[in-house]
C-alpha cells in the first residue's frame, strides 16, 4: 500500500466521513487559523549551531533511532489522538512530522481516560526491514507493540504483550530481541517511588513475550538512598559491555539519567561512579534562562560514530511553572573509560550548541529556530498530522469545506467519557499569539464555538463567542484544576464573523476579538499559571485550538 494510500486511512479521512448528523445540527464555522511564536533571548542559531530544544512544545520522552542516514523520532502523546507523532531528519536538528503511528480510532480505546493516562513513553526501534514500537497504553490495555514497514504508516494494530509495568523498550542484540521495562520491585516496595527494571526475551517475529523474566536494577543507583521512579530504560551495546540506561529522580526538578553497565544483557549491573550522567537539579534556581527536569534520554550514534542523545526537560518562565510541556532537546554524547556522559555535572544545558556533523537537511516543519508563524486556511482535503484532539473518536465531528473547518457539537470539555468537538495544535512557545475567524449562531443559552487553550479536562480556558441570557456575546471562561467554571469577562456581540486572538506573553495571558474592523480586548491580563503543569498536574502541555459545543 502507498504511503497515500496509508495515511488516507488515518483519524483525518475518518473525519470528513458524511453521516446523517451533519444535517440536524449548526456547526460552527472557522477560517485563517494563524500561529505566531516568538523565541527568548539566546534562542538564534549562527552557522553551524542548532537550537535547543529540537522539538519545542509538548513533545516528551523522545524516542529515536537510525536506519541508514535516516533518522526517526517519536513521542508520548497521552489520551491526545491521532497519537505517538512520528518524525523524520538526516542531521538530528531539522525534523519533519511524516505521521502519527496511532491514526486510527480502532487501535486503541482511550474512552474514559484523563489526558495524562494512555499513551506513554513510546520506544521506537528497527530490525530486518521492520519498524517496531513498544509501548504502554495506561488504563487501556497495557503494554503493546506494533509494527510498519514505513514509519509515516501505516502501524499495525496493537500486540498485546501482557506484562505489568511502564516504559517498555526493544534492545537488539543481533537477531536476538529483548524487552526491558519499568515494574514495581521483585519484594514489596520499601519506599515510595521504589521500581525496578525487568528483562525479558521477546520473539520478533511472533510478536510475544518469551522465557524468564529477571528483576535486573532494584530500586537505581543506590537503594540505600532511597532513589525513586526509575523509568524509561533502554539498552545498547558497544565494545565488550552492555549498558543500561534509565531516568531516575522523577520527572521534575529532580529529574536525572543514570547508567549501569554489565558483560551480558541479563547483567549483574554496576552503576557508574560518575553517575548522574545528565542532571539540572544542582543548579542555582535563579540562573537566566533556566532548562529545568532533564532525564529520560536515549542514544543514538550517526553514521560518522558520533555518539548524540535525545531527551526531554522544561523551560520555566517563573520557578517551577512551565505552560508548554516536556520538550525535546538534543546533545552529543561524550565517552571516557567506556562510559557515557551526555552532560558534565554543574554544566547547564545550552539553548545553542555545535550541530552535529551530518548534512543541512530539509527545513523543519516545527517552530525549532527562532520565531515562528503557521498559516491554516483549512483550504486542503485533510487537516495536517500536528492538529490533535481528545481521545479517539467513533464518529465524525469535523470537516474541511470550502477553505473553513466545520465543527459540529460533540461532547463537553471536563466529559471524560465523551470526545469534545476540538481541533488543537501545541503550543511551543512561551510567548505565542494564536488567532481564529469564527461564525457562530448560539440557538442556546450556553451554546458555544471558539479557541480554547487547555491542559487536561479540569484545567482549560474558554475564548469566544456563546450565548448567555438570551443574548449573543462574546465571553471569556476558565477551569482550574479542583474547581468548576468561571465566568471572567464578556461583552455583547453584534451578529456575524468575529477574529478571536489568545496572547501568551510568559506568566500572563490576554485577549483580543474583532469585529468589522474594531479590535476590542476582552478582561484584564490573566495569570497564565492556571494552564501550567504544576497547578493543572499531570504530564503534557497546553494545546490550543478551535471548539463547539451545544447543549
Amino acid at each position: 500500500m502507498s504511503l497515500r494510500s496509508a495515511l488516507k486511512k488515518s483519524f483525518l479521512l475518518l473525519a470528513l466521513t458524511t453521516s446523517p448528523a451533519w444535517a440536524q445540527s449548526a456547526p460552527a464555522r472557522f477560517t485563517h487559523f494563524t500561529y505566531d511564536g516568538h523565541a527568548p533571548a539566546g534562542s538564534r542559531a549562527a552557522a553551524g549551531s542548532y537550537v535547543n530544544p529540537i522539538l519545542a512544545g509538548y513533545h516528551p520522552d523522545p524516542s529515536i533511532v537510525r536506519v541508514g542516514p535516516d533518522y526517526y523520532l517519536i513521542n508520548s502523546s497521552f489520551a491526545h489522538f491521532p497519537g505517538i507523532p512520528v518524525f523524520h531528519s538526516t542531521n538530528l536538528v531539522d525534523w519533519v512530522q511524516i505521521g502519527n503511528a496511532i491514526d486510527r480510532p480502532t487501535q486503541l480505546n482511550m474512552a474514559g481516560r484523563k489526558v495524562s493516562e494512555g499513551v506513554f513513553a513510546p520506544d521506537i526501534s528497527y530490525h530486518d526491514g521492520l519498524f517496531y514500537i513498544v509501548n504502554t497504553c495506561v488504563g487501556c490495555g497495557g503494554n503493546f507493540v506494533i509494527t510498519a514497514r514505513n514509519p509515516a504508516g501505516p502501524w499495525s494494530d496493537p500486540v498485546w504483550l501482557g506484562f505489568d509495568g511502564i516504559d517498555p523498550s526493544i534492545f537488539w542484540d543481533g537477531d536476538k530481541a529483548y524487552i526491558v521495562h519499568n515494574d514495581a520491585p521483585k519484594e514489596a516496595p520499601l519506599y515510595e517511588g521504589h521500581r525496578a527494571i525487568w528483562i525479558q526475551a521477546f520473539d520478533h517475529k511472533a510478536l510475544k513475550m518469551t522465557g524468564p523474566r529477571s528483576q535486573i536494577i532494584d530500586g537505581g543507583v543506590d537503594i540505600s538512598k532511597k532513589p525513586i521512579w526509575i523509568e524509561g530504560p533502554h539498552m545498547l551495546r558497544r565494545g565488550a559491555f552492555y549498558y543500561l540506561y534509565a531516568a531516575e529522580g522523577g520527572t521534575a526538578e529532580n529529574h536525572s539519567e543514570v547508567v549501569f553497565r554489565a558483560s551480558a544483557p541479563t547483567g549483574p549491573f554496576q552503576p557508574f561512579a560518575g553517575n548522574p550522567i545528565l542532571t539540572q537539579r544542582d543548579l542555582d534556581p535563579a540562573r537566566p534562562h533556566p532548562v529545568t527536569s532533564s532525564g529520560h534520554a536515549m542514544m543514538v550514534q550517526t553514521q560518522k560514530g558520533d555518539w548524540w542523545s535525545v531527551f526531554l526537560a522544561t523551560r520555566p518562565y517563573s520557578p517551577g511553572l512551565y505552560n508548554i510541556g516536556r520538550e525535546t532537546f538534543l546533545l552529543p554524547v561524550s565517552w571516557k573509560d567506556d562510559w557515557p556522559t551526555i552532560l558534565d555535572h554543574g554544566k547547564a544545558i545550552p539553548l545553542v550548541a555545535r550541530r552535529p556533523d551530518l548534512p543541512v537537511g530539509v527545513k523543519p516543519s516545527l517552530p525549532l529556530l527562532g520565531d515562528f508563524a503557521y498559516v491554516d486556511d483549512f483550504r486542503g482535503r485533510h487537516l495536517s498530522n500536528a492538529w490533535v484532539g481528545l481521545r479517539n473518536p467513533q464518529k465524525p465531528f469535523y470537516r474541511l469545506e470550502n477553505g473553513a473547518l466545520l465543527l459540529s457539537s460533540a461532547a463537553a470539555l471536563g466529559d471524560r467519557n465523551g470526545v469534545p468537538a476540538l481541533i488543537a495544535r501545541r503550543q511551543q512557545h512561551q510567548n505565542a499569539v494564536v488567532s481564529v475567524n469564527v461564525s457562530f449562531a448560539p440557538r442556546k443559552d450556553g451554546d458555544r464555538a471558539g479557541l480554547v487553550a487547555l491542559q487536561n479536562d479540569e484545567a482549560y480556558v474558554f475564548f469566544g463567542v456563546t450565548r448567555l441570557e438570551g443574548k449573543r456575546v462574546v465571553a471569556l471562561f476558565t477551569r482550574e484544576a479542583g474547581h468548576g467554571e468561571t465566568l471572567v469577562a464578556s461583552a455583547p456581540l453584534p451578529m456575524g464573523p468575529v477574529r478571536l486572538t489568545f496572547r501568551s506573553q510568559g506568566a500572563h495571558l490576554g485577549f483580543d476579538y474583532a469585529v468589522g474592523g474594531r479590535t476590542r480586548k476582552l478582561g484584564a491580563p490573566m495569570d497564565a499559571a492556571l494552564l501550567s503543569t504544576e497547578k493543572a498536574g499531570g504530564f503534557v502541555g497546553t494545546i490550543v485550538g478551535p471548539y463547539t459545543h451545544s447543549q
